[in-house]
């Protein structure tokens, strides 16, 4: 797969320098994310952005990357601002800027809609990208703010998709919940990650998908 990945990389388009690709990585810190659990996310997310098969995609598309921290009602906050991937050395430090970023709340509610609406407020910023990503992940449904699903026409006029990976913990069945109520736009997708344990291989594949998200085989 790593060798078909490359290979397919070479008929991709180059954006000369343009942005292909602007994604919003949003990670829950909400209450039910212990201090534990929230350094698998990060450390998880960080190597992931450093597989093989996402860098390469990433430089590819001159990509735009930026980290948003969420939990309840008014706690959103993007605590990595946009950095363009123009190498891979560039895709290395926003990792390591995403392992070591610190935590800004622990114990407040989950508020997936205006994590939303905060994802979509920063494109404002990179405007001139091809494709518009909110790549979300959480470990419970949304019980605060604005609902998720309310946001879904204004990112279709926007034309911004939204991806999840849901952390299932218990019995609530998350991935249906993020399949009816958060994802959104064409070729949307949720993975599903079996306890925290399991998130930095599912970040991992999710990523993969989502930078290629282009090439049909990745969806089969």
């Amino acid at each position: 797969m790593r060798l078909l990945c490359s290979l397919t990389l070479l008929f991709l388009p180059r954006w000369a320098g343009a942005c292909g690709l602007a994604l919003v990585l949003a990670v829950d810190v909400s209450g039910s994310v212990d201090p534990a659990e929230y350094e698998v996310q990060m450390r998880g997310l960080s190597a992931a952005l450093k597989d093989g098969i996402v860098t390469d995609a990433l430089v590819d598309q001159q990509a735009q990357l930026t980290l948003i921290q969420w939990s309840g009602s008014s706690r959103q906050v993007q605590s990595l601002p946009w950095m363009q991937m123009r190498a891979a050395q560039d895709v290395a430090r926003f990792a390591d800027a995403v392992a070591s970023s610190p935590r800004v709340w622990r114990n407040y509610s989950t508020a997936i809609g205006e994590a939303l609406s905060l994802s979509i407020s920063a494109f404002s910023a990179v405007s001139q990208c091809a494709r518009k990503v909110i790549d979300v992940s959480g470990d419970g449904v949304s019980n605060e703010g604005i609902a998720p699903r309310s946001l879904h026409p204004l990112l279709k006029a926007q034309n911004i998709t939204v991806n999840a990976l849901a952390i299932e913990t218990d019995k609530t069945d998350l991935t249906g919940y993020f399949f009816e109520n958060v994802i959104v736009g064409e070729r949307a997708f949720v993975v599903t990650a079996n306890g925290f344990e399991d998130y930095p291989e599912q970040i991992r594949r999710k990523l993969q998908r989502e930078t290629l998200k282009q090439l049909s085989f990745l969806d089969e």
